[in-house]
């Protein structure tokens, strides 16, 4: 096997032609016989170039409006052959195959297309045949043949071709197959999950192109990296590079605010993946105000979110607050200049779109996939089960409660007052220890429960929890329900005039 190839003919049908002149016009130079087809073979003409048709080397025209072009012993023995194999030389010789030392071919546009909300019929044609045929044939020869499948991939083939005067190692061509091999995959993956879309199959495919090294993962001795579109999400309008730990509560915290689209003002502040300050006012100012009196502390360092403008009042509080990350639906001119004077401070615009439906995480040697907790709590889900009803503020705190309480780790319990967070217990052992959490959080920050509600992510099934929630004030709670003692819990309320409602749906968040 050679280490050094030198292109000597080419084989080049690409759906773009964009970038692909001055490849062109180099291989020209270098003396290198072109075959092509259809429109590309026109633009190479155009360019005043010669090219072969390649229906001159199968004697067989382009078939089936298209379908057909490449599909042909003399186009794949041309780059499957084996230089070094002394039969496959004589075969090329007795069936007048020529030999292709390189292949140029992208695929047709398929996820674009579906995208786009096309239809059926112009999605199916979108599924490539012949690109995908030519590209995987040439990347297994890789030992004789240059595989270029992606326009991403034309400057890097020309720097080398420039260079080394059309030769290309044997490294160089075994990367172009990878990358190859990338592109195939991933087109394929792209054509399964559309046809799977709405089956039960037990099947994941996932496939990302875009990939980004991160400084690190969670602590400096991990590597780490974030694949996914980022820039469909957010517009980056300031600050460092976002970390592994920075999009871990990034996330959390635009699948919180969610929660709140279209609502009266409300700011959010979290600290590794929970809220320890949400508030909803009339004024984003005082919003943000007393989101942070639930937790001045844990804000240091947090990320913010919220769902409206940043204006220039809010924006002269949040500057004199140390935190990594501001996010929000768009920032008015005069507050966007005062947040860039931390030259760190990150400054995103949150995107109107649909977030993913699906969850997935790693878990043991494979991975877990579930639905995406999509159900919010709302008034008319709501079923009293106390004589005593909670009043319309208490039920305004009660959604607003449970909207946190979703996108808390469990055990979890939520404190809310007049449509802010007093305090929340996270991430515990026992319900009653996120309780006593809460209580102690809620009274070591000034704030009175006396009025009060409490959300819990998960039933009841004792009624500890209900006592001592009244006895710190809390006189109305939300919770989902279905404990087998459920009515030991409802039978306090009864006695002390606590009010309960049950949704019937749990919020657990591991």
């Amino acid at each position: 096997m050679s280490n050094e190839k030198t292109i000597k003919s080419a084989l080049i049908s690409v759906f773009s032609k964009d970038g692909l002149e001055p490849i062109i016009k180099k291989l020209n130079e270098l003396g290198v016989t072109m075959y092509s087809t259809g429109g590309t073979q026109a633009f190479i003409n155009n360019l005043g170039i010669d090219v072969v048709p390649v229906e001159d080397v199968t004697s067989y025209p382009s078939i089936l409006g298209g379908r057909v072009k490449t599909l042909h012993p003399k186009v794949f023995g041309g780059i499957l052959n084996r230089q070094d194999n002394e039969q496959d030389r004589a075969e090329l010789a007795e069936f007048d195959i020529p030999q292709i030392d390189l292949v140029i071919v992208d695929l047709y546009p398929f996820e674009k297309t579906v995208a786009s909300g096309a239809s059926e019929q112009d999605i199916i044609e979108k599924i490539d045949i012949g690109g995908i045929s030519l590209i995987r044939a040439a990347a297994k020869n890789y030992a004789d043949v240059v595989c270029v499948s992606s326009v991403t991939e034309y400057g890097e083939f020309l720097d080398i071709i420039s260079e080394q005067n059309g030769t290309l190692t044997l490294e160089q061509r075994r990367d172009f197959a990878r990358k190859s091999f990338n592109v195939s995959s991933h087109y394929d993956s792209a054509i399964f999950n559309y046809f799977n879309k709405n089956n039960e199959e037990t099947v994941l495919k996932i496939s990302e192109q875009n990939g980004k090294v991160l400084r690190y993962g969670e602590n400096p001795h991990q590597k780490g990296f974030f694949f996914g579109n980022f820039d469909d999400i957010f517009t980056k309008l300031h600050g460092k590079e976002l970390s592994y730990n920075n999009l871990l509560d990034v996330d959390a915290a635009v699948n919180l605010i969610n929660e709140f689209k279209g609502d009266k003002p409300t700011f959010a502040i979290l600290k590794h993946n929970n809220a320890c300050g949400v508030a909803q006012r009339d004024t984003l100012e005082q919003a943000y105000t007393d989101a942070l009196a639930g937790d001045p502390v844990s804000a240091f360092g947090g990320v913010l979110i919220c769902n409206t403008e940043i204006d220039l009042a809010t924006a002269e509080k949040i500057h004199s607050l140390f935190c990594e990350v501001v996010i929000a639906p768009s920032f008015s001119a005069d507050a966007l200049e005062l947040l860039e004077g931390k030259k760190n401070r990150i400054l995103l615009i949150l995107h109107d779109i649909e977030l993913p439906k699906t969850n997935v995480r790693s878990c043991l040697n494979g991975v877990l996939v579930q639905d995406k907790n999509n159900i919010t709590d709302r008034l008319e889900d709501l079923i009293n089960k106390t004589n005593n009803k909670p009043t319309d503020n208490e039920l305004n705190d009660l959604i607003f409660a449970s909207k946190i309480c979703k996108h808390t780790k469990s055990n979890t319990i939520v404190l809310a007052k007049n449509n802010q967070l007093c305090a929340s217990g996270t991430g515990q052992t026992s319900r009653v220890d996120a309780l006593n959490q809460a209580i102690h959080k809620a009274q070591s920050f000034k704030f009175d429960l006396k009025g009060a509600v409490m959300a819990s992510d998960a039933f009841f099934p004792f009624p500890d929890c209900v006592e001592i929630a009244k006895n710190a004030g809390v006189t109305a709670v939300i919770q989902p329900g279905g404990s087998i003692k459920d009515q030991l819990s409802i039978d306090y309320c009864n006695d002390n005039d606590v009010a309960m409602v049950f949704t019937g749906t749990r919020h657990f968040k591991h």
